[in-house]
């Protein structure tokens, strides 16, 4: 088998990672991460939608959901509001039109942030060992 290189999606999904990371520990802000993700071409955004779908996992809850569309500055009855709020949520935020796209990254990173805080808080809280809940606070961003 052969190393992965840069064109197979490994480094978008790393970057990915770093990024949305990032914004649920307050390193970047979420504006900064959707100006990350309006730069990627619509492949890689899909790509980044199923990747953070993925994170998103952690949202058991339509309350989840809720708090998550709160802080998204999403309105509550856009399609990824309302497919993000539904219990148990719906997932399928790559295949919604172009122009859904970067409110789906806003919802979907917001949501994450509100699961993964609370267990960052309640699970990891002084011996994580999970280097995601680790970052430096000096993160350099693009």
């Amino acid at each position: 088998m052969t190393e992965p290189n840069s064109d197979d999606g490994l480094t978008l999904r790393r970057e990915a990672e770093r990024v949305v990371n990032e914004i649920a520990q307050g390193l970047r802000r979420l504006d900064d991460g959707a100006v990350w993700f309006s730069g990627l071409t619509p492949t890689r955004q899909r790509e980044v939608l199923r990747e953070v779908a993925g994170y998103a996992m952690q949202v058991h809850t339509a309350a989840d959901g809720r708090a998550g569309v709160a802080r998204s500055g999403v309105k509550p009855t856009a399609n990824p509001s309302v497919m993000i709020c539904v219990d148990p949520p719906r997932y399928g935020f790559a295949g919604l039109p172009s122009a859904e796209r970067l409110q789906a990254f806003r919802v979907l990173v917001s949501a994450f942030a509100v699961a993964d805080t609370r267990r960052r808080e309640m699970y990891c809280k002084g011996a994580c060992g999970h280097a995601w809940h680790n970052l430096s606070a000096a993160t350099e961003h693009p």
